[in-house]
C-alpha cells in the first residue's frame, strides 16, 4: 500500500474524462529533462522477494540520491504520470514537470500539491 501522487490535467485524477496527457508529450519531457531516463524496468526487493515492473512509459528520476533505495519512478498511465509515495525532492520533481506540461500534481484524495496554496505556504496540500 501507500499514497500515490498524480501529474493530471483533470480536475480529478480518477476521472475517465478530461485532458490528458500523451505519451509524446511525455517522452518528451523525460528525453529534455536530464534528471530523468525513461527506464521501462522497476526492480524492487520486498519481503525477500524481487518483484520487477515493466512499462513502455516507466521513467525514473536518476539524480534521486535514493533511486536505489526508493525507485523514483514516475509512470505514465491513462492520460497522467502516477507516483508512489513521493519524498519531498520527488513532489519538487513532479511539479517542475507538470509546469512544463500545463497539469497539476493531485494526491489521491484528490488534494493539490501546487507551489503556492490558498495558505499561500510552499508546497502545502490544497483540497480540489
Amino acid at each position: 500500500m501507500g499514497y500515490d501522487l498524480h501529474i493530471t490535467r483533470k480536475d480529478n485524477w480518477s476521472e475517465e474524462l478530461g485532458a490528458e496527457i500523451s505519451t509524446a508529450e511525455w517522452a518528451e519531457v523525460v528525453v529534455a529533462d536530464p534528471d530523468l531516463v525513461m527506464c521501462r524496468t522497476a526492480q524492487a526487493v520486498v519481503d525477500g522477494q524481487e518483484l520487477t515492473y515493466e512499462h513502455r512509459w516507466l521513467a525514473q528520476m536518476v539524480t534521486h540520491p535514493e533511486r536505489d533505495e526508493k525507485g523514483a519512478w514516475l509512470d505514465w498511465s491513462n492520460g497522467r504520470i502516477d507516483v508512489k509515495n513521493p519524498d519531498d525532492l520527488l513532489v519538487e520533481k513532479m511539479r517542475q514537470i507538470a509546469r512544463r506540461l500545463n497539469a497539476r500534481v493531485q494526491g489521491d484524495d484528490g488534494e493539490y500539491y501546487d507551489e503556492f496554496s490558498s495558505s499561500g505556504r510552499p508546497g502545502s496540500a490544497e483540497r480540489a
